[in-house]
């Protein structure tokens, strides 16, 4: 009888899983602690169904690339058994390296080392582990496989990964304008002199794919409540990280603490089960428990993540004036009997940058019915045109309005 398992999975309904490597894979410890890593960090404290995780989001993906790779077989695009299933691999493990609260945390914990850095180790470690099973999906990964329309499956401007995570977010924050023809426009991909793209009939559904990216990065995961949340939550392990670094005694010991302290700077690549004992929940246990920490600005910060006493923010498109930031922190040191450094985290300025479509790096190419390939921002009547392709940046102050 032919392998098979079913998960059902709120926005897709039933996922199948018919390889049992890929079901090997999926029960691994290292995929499993995705389950404790939220897929939009903070933003449950903005929009309260943001709860969903790595995990699920992983699996969504998946799904859409199995959707993908059925299409394009259908069209008679040569795709082998073990494309098929490295493709699917790749797609599964793409998030395996992010660090607690997703993006949100990445540059704190783990300084200089992206997160495609770590999901590549993780799978290379995995792939000696299932004894080199996974090596086409890893060069599918580095897009070093031949066929190049693998790897755009999953790292382009239209990947599945983009396709499932405003699915999914859309549909977990209840923000309609999120919601995008996925179907549509997995029906309408091509394979053209080896590159991806999608059929003319697709346009509108392409149009409306970068538009909801666009809304959704404003209106939820660039929304100034959100961002804020985000922001402490950034601060916080900064101030730990000063106050550990100076009286390690002070921050209780577990994995955390050596990320915290830089124990493993430079050797992550030798430290890989370590990065997969950390998730959400140890970030949480620790934010609760420096409430009560004895560092003004590290107690401030963590109450008002844990009791939604956020930071004021405000967005403006031109930079923050440094007379009103420097006013903003003298009022922190008043109002909290702080000093100059640890005002700092509590009133600070930052820039908020969303690009809709980027032209000039990997394109989404339209093939039309007499074999011309044009981009989406170049077609007739473009919606996309080249001033949406421009980046959008806001500049932001965050400070603490009144004492808690």
């Amino acid at each position: 009888m032919p392998f098979r398992k079913i998960i059902n999975d709120p926005v897709y309904g039933f996922i199948t899983i018919n390889d049992p490597l890929i079901f090997d894979i999926v029960s691994h410890p290292w995929y499993q602690r995705l389950r404790r890593i939220k897929q939009m960090a903070l933003a449950h404290l903005v929009y309260p169904g943001a709860v969903h995780t790595r995990l699920h989001h992983s699996l969504g993906a998946y799904h859409l690339m199995c959707n993908a790779l059925g299409e394009l077989k259908s069209k008679g695009f040569d795709i082998s058994r073990e494309e098929d299933r490295g493709a699917k691999i790749a797609i599964l493990l793409h998030d395996i390296g992010h660090g607690p609260f997703s993006h949100a945390l990445e540059s704190v914990l783990m300084e200089n080392v992206h997160h495609e850095e770590l999901s590549l180790l993780l799978m290379e470690a995995l792939n000696r582990q299932f004894n080199g099973s996974l090596q086409t999906a890893i060069d599918i990964f580095k897009g070093q496989y031949p066929k190049q329309f693998l790897h755009q499956l999953i790292s382009g401007q239209l990947d599945v990964d983009r396709m499932d995570y405003l699915t999914r977010d859309s549909f977990f924050t209840g923000v309609n304008e999120g919601v995008i023809g996925y179907d549509r426009i997995l029906k309408m991909l091509t394979v053209h002199n080896g590159a991806l793209m999608v059929e003319e009939k697709a346009i509108y559904s392409i149009e409306k794919f970068l538009v909801a990216r666009r809304l959704m990065y404003w209106q939820v995961y660039l929304h100034k409540t959100v961002l804020g949340a985000e922001m402490s939550l950034v601060k916080i392990l900064e101030r730990a990280r000063e106050v550990g670094l100076k009286n390690p005694g002070s921050i209780q010991e577990g994995v955390l603490k050596m990320f915290l302290l830089n124990q493993y700077e430079g050797r992550i690549a030798d430290n890989l089960e370590a990065f997969c004992r950390l998730d959400d929940t140890d970030i949480i246990a620790a934010i609760k428990s420096w409430c009560h920490h004895p560092d003004k600005a590290l107690s401030l910060l963590c109450n008002g993540v844990m009791d939604r006493h956020l930071l004021k923010v405000r967005l403006q498109n031109e930079p923050i004036p440094e007379n009103e930031l420097r006013y903003a922190r003298e009022q922190a040191m008043e109002n909290f009997n702080v000093d100059e450094k640890a005002a700092a985290c509590l009133a600070f300025t930052g820039i908020a940058e969303n690009r809709t479509y980027n032209p000039f790096d990997e394109k989404i190419n339209i093939l039309f019915k007499n074999g011309t390939v044009k981009d989406i921002s170049q077609v007739d009547n473009a919606l996309i045109q080249h001033n949406l392709s421009s980046p959008v940046k806001k500049f932001y102050i965050c400070y603490f309005k009144q004492p808690l």
